[in-house]
Formats: C-alpha cells, sequence, structure tokens
C-alpha cells in the first residue's frame, strides 16, 4: 500500500546540508500498525512526513496504492491527502472552538451537509468515547480525552492510512496504554494502516505487527514485530528491546544485590531467551530430571507479541561441570538462546551492566 523508495531529505542549514534521511526503503502493507522507532534526531518524523508530502524528498519515490504521488498535481495532491489522517504529540486543537467544532473544521470542504457533517461527527465521537464531550473545549479535557478529539478529527475524511506522529508521547503511561488500545480497535474496525513514529520500544511491542528501527536518518533494521524482539540484530535495536522488555533493569538489580550472584563452585548465572512453543515446554523442569542440574530463577518474563510468546529468565544453574553442559546443549538444541553471565571464580563486574540510553 505504502512503498517508500531510496528516500533522501537533506536540508541546508547556514549552506550546511544536513541529511535528515538517507536512502530509505519500506513498504507498509494495508492494515499493517508499522511502528518506525529511533533516538530525537534519528530521522523518523521527517521520513513520516514524507509520506503525506508535508515534507518532498530530496530524491525517491513515494508510491501509494500503486501511483507516485510525487507526481500528482496540487489539486491530485489534496486529494490524496484526505486519504491520510495524522495525529500529533501535542494533539493541535483549536481552542477557541468547541470538541464539535475542531472536528467539524475538518469536514468544511466536505461537501456534506451541516446535518450529515453532524451525525459523522456523532459516530466519530461515539468511535472515540467521547459522546459526552461535544460541546466541551479543549482546555475541559484531559490530555487524553484531546488526543481522542485528535484522532476523531484525522479520521473526518474516511483516511485508509494514519499517521502518528508521537502520538502517546506527552501522555502518561496508562492513557498511552488506552489511546493504543484505540488505535488497535481502529486498525481492526476500520481497516486503517497505521503508521506509527516513537521513541519508546514499549509502544511498539503494544501495537505494532512490524517495525523498522532509525538511527542517524537510516533504516539500520525492519521485520515483523516477532523476529525483532526474538532476533535483532543490530546494537541500537538491542538497546531498545532489552529496555522495553525490562531484562536490563532486573539484570541491574541482581547486580547490586552480590548476594544474588555469590557462585559456588559448581554454579553459572546464564541468561536464557526463548520464544513461540518453547514457553509452554517444561524445559527447566528436565533439566533437573535428566542432567540433575538444579535451577534458581532469579528473574522470568513471558510477553504475548501478536500471538506469539516470547520469555527471558536469569538463572543461576547448579550443577557438575559436564552435566551443566550437557543441559545447555539439549536447551540449545530447543532452539532456547543462552548467554552466560558469569562462573563461579570470576570477577563480580563480568556481568554486563545495561548500556545507558541516548
Amino acid at each position: 500500500m505504502i512503498e517508500l523508495k531510496n528516500i533522501d531529505v537533506t536540508f541546508y542549514q547556514k549552506k550546511k546540508a544536513v541529511e535528515a534521511v538517507k536512502e530509505v526503503t519500506l513498504t507498509i502493507e494495508k492494515e499493517d500498525v508499522f511502528g518506525i522507532v529511533g533516538y530525537s534526531g534519528a530521522g523518523k518524523s521527517t521520513l513520516v512526513r514524507v509520506i503525506n508530502l508535508l515534507q518532498r524528498p530530496t530524491s525517491g519515490e513515494v508510491i501509494i496504492n500503486g501511483k507516485n504521488i510525487l507526481t500528482f498535481s496540487p489539486k491530485e495532491l489534496r486529494a490524496q491527502r484526505k486519504n491520510i489522517g495524522m495525529i500529533f504529540q501535542h494533539f493541535n486543537l483549536m481552542k477557541e472552538r468547541t470538541i464539535f467544532g475542531n472536528i467539524d473544521f475538518s469536514l468544511k470542504y466536505s461537501g456534506l451537509t451541516k446535518i450529515q457533517r453532524k451525525e459523522k461527527i456523532d459516530k466519530l465521537l461515539d468511535l472515540v468515547g467521547l459522546s459526552d464531550k461535544k460541546e466541551a473545549y479543549p482546555s475541559q479535557l484531559s490530555g487524553g480525552q484531546k488526543q481522542r478529539v485528535a484522532i476523531a478529527r484525522a479520521l473526518a475524511n474516511d483516511p485508509e492510512i494514519l499517521l502518528c506522529d508521537e502520538a502517546t508521547s506527552a501522555l502518561d503511561p496508562k492513557t498511552t496504554i488506552q489511546i493504543l488500545d484505540l488505535l488497535k480497535k481502529l486498525n481492526k474496525e476500520l481497516g486503517l494502516t497505521i503508521v506509527l513514529i516513537t521513541h519508546e520500544m514499549q509502544v511498539v511491542k503494544e501495537i505494532c505487527n512490524k517495525v523498522a528501527v532509525m538511527e542517524a536518518g537510516r533504516v539500520i533494521e525492519q521485520n515483523d514485530i516477532v523476529s525483532v524482539f526474538s532476533q535483532p540484530k543490530e546494537a541500537l535495536t538491542k538497546d531498545f528491546i532489552r529496555t522495553a522488555t525490562h531484562i536490563d533493569q532486573a539484570l541491574e538489580t541482581i547486580v547490586q544485590h552480590p548476594s544474588l550472584t555469590e557462585l559456588g563452585g559448581n554454579e553459572v548465572l546464564v541468561e536464557f531467551s526463548y520464544v513461540g512453543d518453547q514457553t509452554s515446554e517444561p524445559l527447566i523442569a528436565q533439566l533437573y530430571s535428566q542432567y540433575h542440574v538444579v535451577t534458581n530463577i532469579l528473574y522470568g518474563n513471558v510477553e504475548i507479541l501478536q500471538n506469539v510468546p516470547i520469555g527471558n529468565l536469569i538463572v543461576i544453574l547448579s550443577g557438575e561441570e559436564t552435566q551443566r553442559e550437557k543441559a545447555l546443549n539439549f536447551l540449545r538444541e530447543q532452539e532456547v538462546k543462552i548467554k552466560i553471565l558469569k562462573e563461579a571464580g570470576s570477577p563480580n563486574n563480568v556481568i554486563p551492566l545495561p548500556a545507558v540510553s541516548q
């Protein structure tokens, strides 16, 4: 549905070229919830604005439904933009208009009658759960309610695509989950294709089925969400994911309590990662029954991404070295990823501390 081919965006500041986006190629299918994640300055907001040509690329192609919209006339481009809704971090509501008036403004050139506009606005407010707020003003609403109004306004012209630029960054965690649940509902009920820009992998984890990771203007990694979370390739991606899965926070807590990691002669501190059917298998129990290796679990977590379970464990394995090796080989055969964090006799600082986020 959306194809970005070899997109470059270059700005010129004080006669100096700034490459905001470099050679980005992405394909976003119909009804995807596609996350683009990166730290500030990665180029993700610039890239998302290329999709509706609020930012024209320096080079490349922007193809939507098989047509390169860079070739569109101004009239064709206006029509195309009606097919693309957009919501922002700070809502951009008109404070002097009621909630009804804010949404009605988007229908100004829709050709609908006053009665038809009212019916449509009522349906939109019902869809986003704000039927009782249509005569209120933005100043009377919470941040989450304002974002719901912004979503209703973005849907006013029945778009096929919804662009979300840091749409939850100004919201508290509870409200963020509510807005993401609403976006999931709209994706399913309306068949919306959603492109979501964020610096938080936690947000991507909650809603997206595919993700691209950006750094310094380039897409350094992209795949379906399960593949990226279970098999990240780039260091930045691993940093994002370990933060989102809380594994680094757990490891930091363990490091700060040396009594948890004082190892005897037949012990080793290990991190396990596993995905899919492995999470429902009693693998840990089998380590003792088959190899007489005792497992002391210091941290465990299982999450469901796109109906696929993904798990992490930090454990101390106790048993004779040869039996431990057999046990670890057994786990490797079950496609469990293994990372040795510390062995008996090694210094306390061998456990890798969490990377510092930018």
